[in-house]
C-alpha cells in the first residue's frame, strides 16, 4: 500500500511539474509571439500584406510556367488556348458588336490568309499598324502574328514627318491603316510609294491610288486555322511600340515575347477575375491597353468592353450599360471623371477595380470619396523593360512597395544622382551609390534573362544610353529608367519626376526637342527652348516654350497656332510662351531648362513677356495677372 501511495504521489507530482512546465512554455511562447507581433506591427506593419502579394505572385508564376510546359508560351499561344477552351465566351464588345474568342480567332485567320496570299507576308516581316480602337485592330494584329510578322503600333496622332521616321527606324515594309484614318495619309503616301511601302486599308474601297483594300478580300477568305503557323522564340521580338525620348522623335522600343507574356498577368495581380467585364478606353497602340489590358483579358478569359475613344460624360453610363467591373486608367482619365457633373450612374455602377498609372493623390482621394468603394491599383511600368510596381495596398499616393519580398520577385535599386545632371554619383572606385530611404533616387534594374532590354530599333546610340555599366561590380549591366523615385521609411515608393528632355501631359510623353524643331521652322522665331511647367490641379506638366524672336520680327500667335495644328498632336502644344532676348546654355552649348522650369509661368515672378494659348481665339494672347489667377484657380481649364 505504501509503495502504491508513493508511486501515486510521485505520479501526481510529475504531472504537476509537467503542467507547470507546459504552462511556462506556452506563456513564454505566447509572450514571445506577442512581442514579435508587436515588433512586426511597429516596424513592418505591412509584412503580411507583402507576403500575401508575393505568394500570389508566385502562384501566378507557377500557373504561367504550367501553361508553358503545355506549349502555351507566347501571347498568341495564350489567345489560341482560350479560343479553344472558351470559344463561345464574349471577348470583345464594341459599339453593339460582340465577338467571341472563336470569332476573333477565325477573323484573324482570314486576315492572315489575305496577307500571305495577296501581300506575300511571312515570318520576320515588319508591318506597321495605324488604326483606332476597333475589333479589327486586334484581328489584324493577331492575323499578322500568326504569320510570324513583327507588328509596329503607330500612334494615330503623329504627323507626316514622324510617320516617315517611324518607318525608317523600325524597318517596316508594309502598313495597315484603318478606314477612318486613311484620309490622313495624303501627305505621306508619295514618300511611302517611293520607298516601296505596301499600304493596306481595312475597307472595301479607297480613294487613294495604289492602296490595297482588305475587307473585300477578307470576306472571301477561309476562316480555318493556318496549318503551318511558325513557332516563335520566347526571347525574340514580338512588337515595336513607339515611345517619346530625348532624341526628339519617337523611338521604336522592341517588346519581346517574354515581356508580352509577363504583361498579361497584370490585371490578375490587380484583383481581376475571369467573370469580369473589363472596360478599355485607352488607345490600343499604347502598351497599357494592348499588352496589359487586352492581354490581361486573354490571360483571365475575361470580356473586354472596348471603347473607340474615352468619353468622360459617357463613362459611368457605359459602366452601367455593360456591367463593367474593372477599368483601366491613366492619371488624367480619373481627373476628367471627378471634374464631370454628378450623374445617377456614378453611384449605380458595379466597378470593383481600377488599374492604371499616373493618378495623383489629390485626384485619388476625390475619386475614392465620390465614386464609392473601388480598389484602385496604381502601378508603374515601362515599355522597354520588365521592371514595374503595383500598389496593392490601400495607401493613397504610392506607385508600389520596395520591401524584401518585392525585390525577391524583380530586383531593382534607387541610385543617388547629381541634382544638376541627374547622372548617377560614383565613388572613387567608380561604383554607384544607393540612395537612402527618404531620398530621391534614380530607378535602375539589372538586365537579365527575366528582364531583357532589346533596345530601340534603328537607334544603337539611344539604346546604349539606357544602359549603366559597372554599377556595383565590374561587368554588371543595369537598365536606366530615367525616372526619379523615392522610397520612404515604410518602403512605399513614390514617383517623383522624369529626367531628360521628355515630360508627360494628358497621359502622353512630350519630346521637347521635337516640339522645338517644329516651332523653330517658323520664320519669325530664332531660337526655341521647350519644357514642361507644373500647373495646379493637373497631372504632369503643361508645355511651355522660351523663344527668341528674329531681328525686326514680331510674334504671330495665329500663325503659330495654325502651324501647331498642322504639325503636332494637341498634347504637344505649348500652352505658354516666354519671349527672351537670348537662350541660356551650358558650357557645352546645351539649353538650360532647370531655371525656366522652376520659374514657371507667373507674371509676377517673370519680367519678360508671357503669352497664353487661347483656343477660343486660336491665338496666343498676353498672359496677364488676372488670366494667370483664372488658370491657377481652375476657372480656365487647359
Amino acid at each position: 500500500m505504501v509503495n502504491i501511495s508513493e508511486r501515486l504521489q510521485a505520479d501526481i507530482l510529475w504531472r504537476v511539474k509537467m503542467m507547470i512546465w507546459v504552462t511556462w512554455m506556452f506563456t513564454t511562447f505566447a509572450a514571445g509571439f506577442f512581442a514579435i507581433l508587436v515588433f512586426q506591427r511597429m516596424n513592418y506593419p505591412l509584412f503580411w500584406v507583402d507576403l500575401m502579394y508575393y505568394l500570389n505572385l508566385r502562384k501566378v508564376g507557377k500557373a504561367l510556367k504550367s501553361r508553358m510546359q503545355r506549349g502555351v508560351t507566347t501571347y498568341l499561344d495564350n489567345f489560341l488556348y482560350q479560343a479553344k477552351k472558351i470559344p463561345d465566351k464574349a471577348f470583345i464588345v464594341f459599339e453593339g458588336q460582340t465577338l467571341t474568342y472563336q470569332d476573333v480567332d477565325k477573323r484573324s485567320n482570314q486576315f492572315a490568309k489575305v496577307f500571305r496570299t495577296e501581300g506575300g507576308l511571312k515570318k520576320g516581316d515588319i508591318v506597321a499598324l495605324l488604326m483606332s480602337n476597333e475589333p479589327d485592330f486586334i484581328c489584324v494584329w493577331f492575323g499578322l502574328s500568326k504569320l510570324g510578322c513583327e507588328v509596329a503600333f503607330l500612334n494615330f496622332n503623329i504627323k507626316s514627318k514622324s510617320l516617315q521616321f517611324c518607318f525608317e527606324s523600325c524597318g517596316a515594309k508594309s502598313l495597315v491603316v484603318g478606314a477612318d484614318l486613311v484620309s490622313s495619309l495624303g501627305e505621306v503616301l508619295p514618300s511611302l510609294k517611293e520607298n516601296a511601302i505596301e499600304v493596306w486599308v481595312t475597307d472595301i474601297g479607297c480613294p487613294h491610288e495604289g492602296v490595297n483594300t482588305l475587307l473585300d478580300k477578307v470576306e472571301q477568305a477561309s476562316d480555318m486555322a493556318l496549318p503551318d503557323c511558325p513557332r516563335a522564340d520566347l526571347m525574340s521580338n514580338f512588337l515595336f511600340i513607339f515611345t517619346s525620348g530625348t532624341t526628339g522623335l519617337p523611338k521604336a522600343a522592341r517588346v519581346g515575347h517574354l515581356k508580352a507574356v509577363m504583361c498579361m498577368a497584370f490585371l490578375r495581380l490587380c484583383g481581376a477575375r475571369s467573370d469580369d467585364n473589363i472596360y478599355i478606353t485607352l488607345p490600343l497602340y499604347h502598351m497599357t491597353a494592348s499588352l496589359l489590358g487586352i492581354g490581361g483579358c486573354i490571360q483571365l478569359g475575361a470580356t473586354c468592353i472596348l471603347k473607340n475613344k474615352f468619353s468622360a460624360s459617357q463613362f459611368w453610363k457605359d459602366c452601367v450599360k455593360h456591367n463593367v467591373t474593372v477599368f483601366q486608367y491613366v492619371g488624367e482619365l480619373c481627373r476628367y471623371l471627378v471634374n464631370q457633373p454628378v450623374v445617377p450612374e456614378e453611384s449605380a455602377h458595379k466597378v470593383r477595380v481600377a488599374a492604371g498609372s499616373g493618378l495623383r493623390a489629390d485626384v485619388w482621394r476625390e475619386f475614392a470619396r465620390r465614386f464609392g468603394k473601388i480598389n484602385v491599383r496604381e502601378a508603374y511600368g515601362l515599355t522597354e523593360a520588365s521592371i514595374g510596381f503595383v500598389n496593392y495596398t490601400n495607401e493613397i499616393g504610392p506607385i508600389g512597395r520596395a520591401g524584401y519580398f518585392n525585390k525577391l520577385n524583380m530586383p531593382f535599386e534607387f541610385l543617388s544622382c547629381d541634382p544638376q545632371t541627374y547622372e548617377p554619383i560614383r565613388t572613387d572606385s567608380g561604383r554607384c551609390v544607393k540612395a537612402n530611404k527618404g531620398e530621391t533616387g534614380l530607378l535602375v534594374a539589372p538586365v537579365s534573362v527575366m528582364n531583357p532590354f532589346l533596345g530601340y530599333a534603328g537607334n544603337t546610340l539611344q539604346s546604349e544610353k539606357k544602359l549603366l555599366r559597372d554599377v556595383f561590380k565590374e561587368g554588371d549591366v543595369y537598365f536606366n529608367t530615367g525616372d526619379l523615385m523615392l522610397q520612404d521609411h515604410r518602403d512605399f515608393v513614390y514617383f517623383r519626376d522624369r529626367i531628360g528632355d521628355t515630360f508627360r501631359w494628358k497621359g502622353e510623353n512630350v519630346a521637347t526637342t521635337e516640339v522645338s524643331e517644329i516651332l523653330g521652322s517658323l520664320e519669325f522665331l530664332q531660337e526655341v527652348n521647350v519644357y514642361g511647367v507644373t500647373v495646379p490641379g493637373y497631372e504632369g506638366r503643361a508645355g511651355m516654350a522660351a523663344v527668341v524672336l528674329k531681328m525686326d520680327q514680331k510674334l504671330d500667335g495665329k500663325k503659330l497656332y495654325n502651324h501647331l495644328v498642322q504639325s503636332l498632336p494637341a498634347y504637344s502644344w505649348p500652352w505658354f510662351l516666354r519671349i527672351q532676348t537670348s537662350i541660356d546654355v551650358t558650357e557645352t552649348f546645351k539649353q538650360q531648362k532647370r531655371k525656366l522650369v522652376q520659374e514657371g509661368f507667373s507674371p509676377e515672378a517673370i519680367q519678360e513677356s508671357l503669352y497664353f494659348l487661347d483656343l477660343s481665339q486660336r491665338d496666343y494672347v498676353p498672359l496677364t495677372l488676372s488670366l494667370y489667377d483664372d488658370i491657377v484657380s481652375g476657372k480656365i481649364r487647359l
